[in-house]
């Protein structure tokens, strides 16, 4: 069995070299992202920005979703590395396949029925609704291969190896530019050239992948003993990868309800809000990656009965967030505007940008230190408690404070930019407690 071996060596170097590869991983998967957006707005009119943006968005959250249920995977197969019980590590990667290939045709035949309905549902614009139909159901016929990507690559990183999933994303990348030039540029297929870029883009990183798998690169060894379902292994992995699923799903939500409340403002400050979520979104990278390294360093950690290395994890990570979520906090309140402008030359967005992002870019430090505890349960697998902190954070803080800073300050967005830093700190004050708590109780810690 190849990966890597997380249990020994420095912690710090475990986690910088687990990390750096998520990062860049995460780096070309925006950059896969943005390159249907730039093909269709150098070829195409209108009506295809309008229909390739707003898919792209509907196949954003679904990609979270798969992404957050993959991560039952990730710590299930740490584990059982940790433990060094290589039965374990085929079971749990045996069972991960019969079971994410069975939602992949579940999910790809129910999204290609609802094409329709999830048009309607995200007040397509008229003249945009051809082609928002065609983007989505081309890219919904690819979900299965998404699904599998994303299953594949929470199997490496549960066996400590974050570089093979990095390749296969950085294959995607390419082959999706390419296309896209291709299909777009040359032969004139608008919005479902784009489409067909993206899932032949992705059915070529799979088929990468797995030819990695056959080869036996990896060291994986599957008998069709492994492919039966057993209910305790499936259990493990939805017991995990089902609330962080949902809670991705809800923070896309709750995402989507506070780009409303700025939109009904107006144009200006619609625009401001959009341009700073794009900044924060890059700046979340790192918070994100520190998320998925405790899991999978702490998860192999506890496998192999070393609850001090688990811990030591945690605080390592989180003091890594804490560090870079104030040096890019004190960074935009000096460079604020510059960083708005680089998106934009109209004075008052500048203006109403700049005041957002100076009170919510602090939501890099506190998110920063949720995620990794967050990721910690999630190796303890009590990912239930990343959900219950996440929603409370939404529910009672995040959604409620944007609402009313919104109305309360109608000429700035200083206020309503808060509203993010407060949920993510009620965040940090209940994963804090939990932990202190089981801490005190000697469960998992």
């Amino acid at each position: 069995m190849n990966g890597k071996d997380l249990t020994h060596g420095s912690i710090q170097r475990n986690i910088i070299n687990f990390s750096l590869p998520y990062l860049l991983s995460y780096f070309m998967q925006i950059l896969y992202g943005l390159a249907d957006l730039f093909f269709i707005g150098r070829y195409c009119g209108v009506d295809s920005i309008t229909a390739v943006s707003i898919g792209s968005q509907v196949m954003h959250m679904l990609t979270v979703i798969i992404v957050g249920l993959a991560m039952g995977t990730t710590v299930v197969t740490a584990k059982a590395v940790g433990a060094r019980d290589q039965k374990a590590v085929a079971k749990a990667i045996g069972n991960t396949i019969t079971l994410f290939m069975a939602f992949a045709a579940v999910l790809a035949v129910g999204l290609l029925i609802a094409t329709g309905a999830i048009v309607s549902a995200m007040s397509t614009p008229t003249e945009a609704i051809a082609n928002t139909r065609i983007y989505l159901t081309v890219c919904f016929i690819g979900v299965p291969f998404i699904v599998a990507y994303n299953i594949i690559a929470s199997i490496f990183r549960g066996l400590g190896d974050s570089k093979s999933p990095m390749y296969f994303i950085a294959i995607a990348c390419i082959v999706n530019i390419v296309l896209d030039w291709i299909l777009i540029g040359v032969l004139n297929m608008d919005a479902m050239g784009a489409a067909l870029a993206t899932t032949i883009s992705q059915t070529i990183s799979v088929a990468v992948s797995l030819l990695m798998i056959k080869r036996n690169k990896a060291g994986i060894r599957i008998t069709r003993n492994d492919l039966i379902p057993r209910r305790d292994v499936m259990g493990n992995v939805l017991k995990i990868g089902v609330p962080v699923s949902l809670q991705d799903g809800f923070i896309q939500i709750a995402f989507l309800v506070i780009t409303i409340i700025a939109n009904e403002r107006g144009l200006n400050d619609a625009a401001a809000v959009g341009i700073v979520e794009k900044v924060i979104g890059v700046l979340f990278i790192i918070p994100s990656a520190m998320f998925s390294t405790v899991s999978a360093i702490s998860a192999q950690n506890i496998g192999a009965g070393k609850i001090a290395r688990a811990r030591a994890t945690l605080h390592y990570a989180t003091a890594i967030a804490v560090v870079f979520g104030l040096v890019s906090s004190f960074i935009m309140q000096l460079y604020a505007p510059e960083t708005i402008s680089l998106f934009t030359d109209e004075p008052r967005v500048i203006v109403l940008g700049s005041q957002y992002l100076r009170s919510y870019v602090w939501d890099c430090v506190f998110a920063g230190i949720h995620f990794c505890y967050s990721g910690f349960f999630c190796a303890c697998g009590l990912s239930i408690i990343s959900f219950i902190h996440n929603v409370l954070s939404m529910a009672c803080v995040r959604i409620p404070m944007a609402y009313i800073t919104s109305a309360s300050y109608p000429d700035t967005l200083y206020p309503m930019g808060w509203a993010s830093p407060a949920g993510s700190l009620l965040s940090v004050i209940i994963c804090v407690g939990v932990y202190v708590y089981l801490n005190k109780r000697h469960r998992c810690l």
